[in-house]
């Protein structure tokens, strides 16, 4: 299993095995590539997109996909996945990518924002024209966008989705089987302030590892952290290593982020005897590797 970083700068660390780096970002902002590194791009997520323009947003019966709209629980402004001017902006922004020496691509947030979404009326004439049921014509849309993307990238594609492995695709239209031919692996993120209550990762990971036809890692968040954040997030990593992942990455802000957690795997004694108590060999591999680039 590999360990690995995405971050919102782009630069490797050493230790890491992965390195992604946050390109596009939800509330609008899109920086060049990152070199030698795997590129996140979202994609129908844009809160600036939509100030500039709001008709673009996706949007149900009872309003807008919009954080702002509270009949909803929405993270992220969403943009209607079949606007042709704002999705063909995502597939140029793609290319834009592919022009320079990048690892991949990542796609995220890719699909729609939920089940009653969206019923604009380009929509509602794209689906009766299509002849298809609701469900399955939203996974098409989907799916056809996601074979444009990976028709312009020339390294590793990958998709990152909302962290539901049963109803995916009734509320998103991601549809596992469909899309498991196009990419290299799935992006799992598994987000939280913290992990001192971790059995629901575990639990997350197994179902996706049982349902994905695709290799799979899992992101975790390590971003807002003290000795206690550190030590949790360490051991959930530690039991993420027992299941067949190809890797886990770790959120982290900036390089420094992502040494400070590497140095106290190294140099916490407490989760040293805890590694060597259970054996977890994956994870032994990952920290003596570590030990050699940040033993003080």
């Amino acid at each position: 299993m590999k360990i690995g970083l995405v971050t919102y700068t782009p630069e490797k660390v050493p230790g890491y095995e992965m390195h992604v780096y946050y390109s596009k970002w939800a509330d609008g902002q899109a920086f060049p590539a990152a070199k030698h590194m795997q590129n996140d791009a979202t994609c129908f997520c844009d809160a600036k997109a939509i100030r500039e323009d709001p008709s673009i947003a996706a949007v149900s019966k009872q309003g807008a996909a919009l954080r702002k709209n509270r009949l909803f629980n929405m993270p992220f402004d969403y943009v209607c996945p079949t606007h042709p001017q704002y999705r063909q902006k995502v597939l140029d922004y793609v290319k834009s990518l592919n022009r320079e020496n990048i690892e991949g691509v990542t796609m995220n947030l890719y699909h729609f924002p939920d089940q009653e979404f969206c019923i604009c009326p380009r929509c509602l004439k794209l689906w009766k024209e299509s002849g298809l049921e609701w469900v399955d014509w939203r996974a098409k849309v989907v799916t056809e966008f996601l074979a444009e993307a990976k028709a312009l990238t020339k390294g590793t594609f990958a998709v990152e989705m909302f962290p539901d492995p049963l109803m995916a695709k009734e509320r998103f239209g991601i549809d596992f089987e469909a899309i498991a031919p196009l990419v290299d692996y799935f992006h799992v993120p598994l987000s939280s302030r913290d992990y001192l209550t971790n059995y629901w990762v575990d639990l997350l990971t197994r179902d996706f590892i049982k349902l994905l036809k695709k290799p799979v890692v899992v992101e975790l968040s390590g971003e807002m952290l003290n000795d206690e954040k550190t030590d949790a997030l360490l051991k959930t990593v530690a039991y993420l290593s027992r299941h067949d992942l190809l890797g886990v990455l770790l959120l982290v802000h900036d390089s420094e982020n992502a040494k400070q957690i590497a140095k106290f795997a190294v140099q916490d004694s407490g989760f040293r005897n805890w590694l060597s108590r259970y054996e977890l060999p994956e994870m032994t591999r990952i920290v003596e590797n570590w030990e050699k680039i940040y033993k003080e």
